[in-house]
């Protein structure tokens, strides 16, 4: 096994684990593998600390399909809280507004979710990856400047919207969405709450498929160090 080469893996991120302290975890246990020499790896699409899920990881050589394989199709299944907002539109932060809920049938909802499906313009969160004038904007967020930052939206496509489940006495739903990339589903709960003339944030966010990496393909960092105990791995490149 040859990981200077390169390797494509996927891996099932843990709840509150960083994508970049997934990927510095996946470089150390590569390093000690190959006793100490240093390996190129990144990941082909962040997930947030609070989703769980699909992340595809790059080694060696292999980091140059990383652009080609964040194209692909990402699916997710995301549990939203109906009739409030958070300025993070996720569990992040504490809820800051509320709204009504009476008004909402499960009729509605899947009327308002057909309206997703397709070529849609998505405004990212304020916390969230994208650059401001070469700031992060969840770090202006952080610091307290998020009514400084101003993201436009961008064009994106989503190409299923499924209702697993809609639990209205409890102000829950259950969605199944197969999208592109840049596609924030922490945004686009915010906008089907908003489509509900109320309030809507993430509660869950399960990223079950990128491309052809599905979650049942996956490591977990404790099956892959094992995995990794098995291998007979090279630490040079080929003639080198």
């Amino acid at each position: 096994m040859n990981f200077l080469t390169g390797q494509v893996l996927s891996f099932d991120k843990p709840y509150g684990m960083t994508s970049f302290q997934l990927v510095a975890k996946v470089r150390w246990l590569l390093t000690r593998a190959m006793q100490g020499r240093k390996i190129k790896v990144g990941h082909a699409g962040t997930l947030d600390p609070l989703a769980t899920g699909v992340m595809v990881v790059c080694t060696g050589r292999a980091t140059k399909q990383i652009d080609q394989l964040q194209a692909g199709v990402k699916e997710y299944v995301a549990t939203l809280a109906l009739g409030a907002t958070t300025p993070s539109f996720d569990l992040e932060h504490p809820v800051d507004h509320t709204y009504p809920t009476e008004h909402i049938t499960e009729p509605l909802v899947r009327e308002t979710l057909s309206r997703f499906v397709g070529e849609i313009m998505q405004v990212p969160p304020v916390y969230s990856a994208c650059k401001v004038n070469g700031a992060r904007a969840y770090d202006l967020a952080r610091s307290g400047k998020g009514h400084e930052v101003e993201l436009k939206a961008k064009p994106l496509r989503i190409d299923e919207i499924e209702l697993l489940d809609c639990n209205l006495p409890a102000r829950e739903i259950t969605l199944r969405v197969v999208c592109s990339k840049g596609t924030y589903i922490r945004a686009l709960a915010r906008d089907i709450g908003l489509a509900l003339h109320s309030g809507a944030h993430l509660t869950a966010l399960r990223r079950t498929r990128v491309g052809n990496y599905a979650e049942h393909d996956c490591f977990t960092l404790d099956s892959f160090e094992q995995w990794l105990s098995q291998q007979t791995i090279e630490t040079d490149l080929p003639n080198s």
